[in-house]
């Protein structure tokens, strides 16, 4: 950018040829002599770049910037999209404009960021032309995002002043998490010797899981303080804090003392960059920024720090959210368990009341108890530890103090964490109601039965690509684990969610205020609403009280928690009255027979019977002609009626072990998109309808055996262009026929073969294989790594041999390979250019395994090892290396 012109007169001069935005009324222009003039340096730069854009659009430039063989209608597109630009730095010098100049000076940090914001569309323009359409987009959603979070500060939130570290309270059960960030990620040998740049981490979790308190026992420990002589820390208090005010920040943290503090207000983004820049280049630093909120411009801090060619300078952020894609290292922070929790609470007793308490066994077991529903957050268990040691003061036994709890102080520490979610999350976060606490959800549940209540599932998120506004589809489950809303329990194949307890609390608070949630009990717990359109049913030992006058009429979601005695108790007439019912989950409820009147709810959309004892689904079931989802899996040997056919709208389908009276015909159900488990003897079909069946991804069979027509099975498959995963299910110590012609399945992508295989051809396209029960007698390896574009292998019980190896140049992109219960496993082998991209190895169960392969130190990529063997092997193998080079290592016992 060209030389900002300095003084009174100069800047006057800018601010004449700025005209206002259009519609606005064009305010006085102030004397030139006038020296009193409100404007600082961020002002001017923006000033500055608007002339500097306006010229590119002027005719007499369009040669010099027209970049590389546009279009005349690309021409045109892409200086509408720079007038944007123009349009939205003229609104934010209207808007200060009509501030006063007290006013004015608050904003200073904003507008430095909304600056330096302008500078970056400057040097887009200036090194490309606009050939670079796709940054200025993403220059005009900043530019967007920072002027209203000025128009919000403007009307009157204001901008808190970052904090510095101070001294924690009681701490304990951070040993593990402080040693693997300071020894592993931050003085880890393969950071200090290998990656000479700038390393970020991430401490990230929900509200009261520690992350602070971690932070703060990593930046004060002995060994930090005494590598890094340069060290800073600064608390991001607010989601308004600016960028600006972080840097300034941390230049008075690392200098000390700076003799005018209102001089470096007064600097620009880039100034205060160069300043930090010069402090920081060539020495080792560790930075700490505290409570980073989402969305914020990082981008200008990162300017700030040198990043290459510098040995042990580190960020650590600590965060609710995902930061950036750029994190070296993630560190999730995990719930306390029992023992934990019992220990934090006891301490803080003690601290609190300033002597040691004794609790006897019975009292023991009622607090921890009690403190299940702190769900493991430091926050909330020292919380109760405070209240209950008051109430202890006032004379209050303990065994009293024990039978109850008050999480409401908690809660209003979560109220934030609702209130900044969108419109289209809350909605989901509203739903989490609906399941029990603490439980872990399938992930496809969670999406069924938000679609069956009408909420979009997935977020579209715009991008630009090749001048064309493109969408990368995310779904609302990520959105939810990015923001620590929910936690992901397990990544194994089939993802499970889970929320923590205080969480799920106020989601239930929540509905009730939002969505007409109401939850009945059998001990008469009720919270009724007034039109309740979403009901929980709790039934315990007690028997449930059916002439309560219940509103059905508005009622959308029936769900069913605790035993089925409610059910053996309703009269036939009961579901009448559910007349626009969408979703009836009465999943492990433990019913044994279904009312035939259930069919006569035909506005439902979702109906959830997963793992009862129902024998025989009723005749009537087949009138459900708007069901999209049924699930009747784990019912065992359960008899199904010929009725399915009739369910045109039916898109997901799950069963097992299901008797079905007769075939199902499959190409009947043209909406179908999962259907898992179907006995392969009841696959039939017309030929001529398979077309119409555009939709299916997804297909498990079972019961696959040497006599099975797995080749017709194949063919049929090959025939749905949206296909992506295949699951064949036979018997342990059964063999299944010949599997080569698989390879028909042009896209598929993920296949689970449970059983043992005469042969197979695995299809090029696989990207997921899982193996179970396979048994193989010859080391599968130099077949799997073959296929190229493999990048997850899970193998159980799937080799009987002792030895397996994956030669060179094998397994090109495999990034996960876990291995469980390879009995006679004795050495596992990695050739020195096999998996080199692999990224995590898991083994489980290999009692007969006692190393690990030779190479696994020269894996660089090799960011995660798990092991799970018998103590002798878990002790030996942690003897032998500390495994420097891998950032989470978890050998157990």
């Amino acid at each position: 950018m060209g030389r900002i012109p300095t003084g009174c007169w100069a800047v006057t001069r800018l601010i004449e040829t700025v005209k206002p935005v259009t519609g606005k009324t064009k305010p006085q222009l102030v004397p030139v002599s006038d020296c009193s003039l409100p404007i600082n340096m961020a002002e001017a730069i923006i000033i500055e770049v608007i002339r500097k854009l306006e010229s590119v659009l002027q005719p007499e430039n369009t040669t010099h910037y027209r970049y590389g063989d546009i279009s005349e209608a690309s021409w045109t597109s892409r200086k509408s999209h720079l007038s944007e630009v123009i349009y939205e730095m003229r609104m934010v010098l209207d808007f200060l404009r009509e501030r006063e100049s007290g006013e004015r000076s608050k904003l200073n940090h904003l507008l430095a960021d909304f600056a330096e914001i302008a500078q970056v569309s400057e040097d887009i323009i200036t090194l490309h032309g606009l050939g670079f359409y796709e940054e200025m987009h993403h220059v005009l959603e900043w530019m967007k995002k920072t002027r209203k979070r000025m128009l919000k500060f403007g009307d009157g939130e204001g901008v808190s002043s970052s904090q510095s570290v101070g001294d924690e309270g009681v701490v304990l059960g951070l040993e593990k998490d402080v040693e693997q960030l300071i020894y592993r990620v931050i003085l880890g040998e393969a950071i200090l010797n290998e990656r000479p740049r700038l390393v970020i981490s991430c401490i990230k979790g929900m509200i009261g899981a520690g992350k602070t308190t971690l932070a703060r026992q990593v930046y004060n420990h002995p060994d930090i303080v005494e590598t890094f002589e340069l060290r800073a820390w600064v608390t991001i208090s607010s989601s308004d804090t600016s960028t600006h005010e972080v840097l300034v920040e941390l230049i008075q943290k690392l200098v000390g003392h700076v003799k005018d503090p209102l001089s470096l207000d007064e600097m620009d983004n880039r100034s205060l960059q160069s300043m930090l820049w010069e402090m920081l280049e060539g020495m080792p630093y560790f930075i700490v920024l505290d409570n980073v909120p989402k969305g914020m411009w990082l981008r200008s801090i990162f300017d700030g720090l040198p990043y290459k060619g510098c040995r042990g300078c580190n960020l650590l952020t600590t965060s609710r959210y995902q930061i950036t894609e750029d994190d070296f290292y993630t560190h999730e922070m995990k719930p306390f368990d029992s023992n934990k929790s019992w220990q934090l609470f006891s301490r803080t007793i003690d601290n609190f009341t300033s002597c040691e308490n004794k609790f006897s066994k019975e009292l023991e077991r009622k607090g921890r108890d009690m403190l299940k529903k702190c769900g493991g957050l430091p926050l909330a268990i020292i919380d109760v530890a405070r209240q209950k040691a008051k109430q202890r003061l006032l004379g209050i036994e303990w065994d009293e103090l024990f039978d109850s709890i008050d999480l409401g102080e908690s809660l209003k520490l979560f109220e934030p964490v609702y209130h900044g979610l969108d419109d289209q999350l809350k909605a989901c976060f509203l739903h989490m109601s609906f399941f029990k606490e603490n439980a872990t959800i399938r992930g496809e549940k969670l999406r069924h039965i938000w679609a069956a209540v009408g909420l979009n599932t997935e977020r579209s998120i715009p991008y630009m690509a090749n001048e064309e506004c493109m969408h990368n589809v995310r779904s609302c489950i990520e959105e939810l684990v990015c923001e620590s809303i929910i936690e992901l329990v397990n990544d194994s194949e089939f993802f499970r969610y889970r929320m923590n307890p205080l969480l799920y609390e106020l989601s239930i608070k929540k509905a009730e205020e939002n969505i007409g949630f109401e939850i009945l009990r059998s001990n008469g717990n009720n919270g009724h609403s007034q039109n309740p359109r979403h009901r929980v049913i709790h039934c315990g030992r007690d028997k449930f009280n059916h002439s309560t006058n219940q509103d059905n009429e508005h009622l959308v979601s029936l769900i069913f928690h605790g035993g089925g005695r409610y059910l053996d108790d309703a009269s036939q007439s009961y579901w009448k009255s559910f007349e626009l019912l969408r979703i009836l989950d009465m999943e492990d409820f433990g019913v044994k027979t279904l009312s035939e009147t259930i069919g006569t709810l035909v506005g439902l959309r979702y109906l959830g019977l997963r793992n009862n004892y129902i024998q025989e689904i009723p005749h009537s079931l087949g009138g459900l002609e708007m069901l999209e989802v049924l699930d009747i899996a784990q019912n065992f040997m359960m008899e199904l009626p010929n009725i399915i056919n009739e369910m045109g709208s039916l898109r997901y389908l799950y069963m097992s072990d299901v008797i079905c009276r007769k075939p199902l015909k499959v190409d009947v159900l043209q909406m179908l998109e999962i259907l898992a488990y179907i006995s392969i003897y009841d696959w039939t079909y017309e030929v001529s309808s398979l077309e119409k069946m555009t939709r299916l991804i997804k297909l498990g069979t079972e019961e696959v055996d040497e006599n099975s027509d797995v080749n017709m099975l194949f063919a049929s498959l090959a025939k749905f262009k949206r296909f992506l995963q295949l699951n064949l299910q036979g018997f342990r110590f059964r063999s299944m026929p010949c599997l080569d012609k698989i390879g028909v399945l042009h896209g598929l992508r993920k296949l689970r073969l449970d059983g043992l295989p005469s042969a197979i051809n695995f299809p090029q396209t696989l990207e997921y294989l899982v193996l179970v029960n396979t048994c193989l007698d010859e080391d599968p390896m130099p077949v799997l790594q073959e296929i190229p574009k493999l990048g997850v292998l899970r193998m159980r019980n799937a080799y009987n041999g002792r030895k397996m190896a994956i030669g060179n140049y094998g397994f090109k992109n495999l990034c996960v390979l876990r291995i469980n219960e390879l009995w006679n496993l004795r050495e596992l082998r990695i050739e020195e250019i096999g998996s080199t991209f692999l990224q995590e190895l898991e083994i489980k169960n290999c009692p007969l395994l006692e190393t690990l392969p030779e190479r696994i130190e020269a894996m660089v990529f090799l960011r995660k090892l798990k092991m799970v063997t018998t103590k002798h092997i878990a002790t030996k193998i942690r003897n032998s290396s500390s495994f420097p080079n891998i950032l989470e290592v978890d050998i157990s016992p």
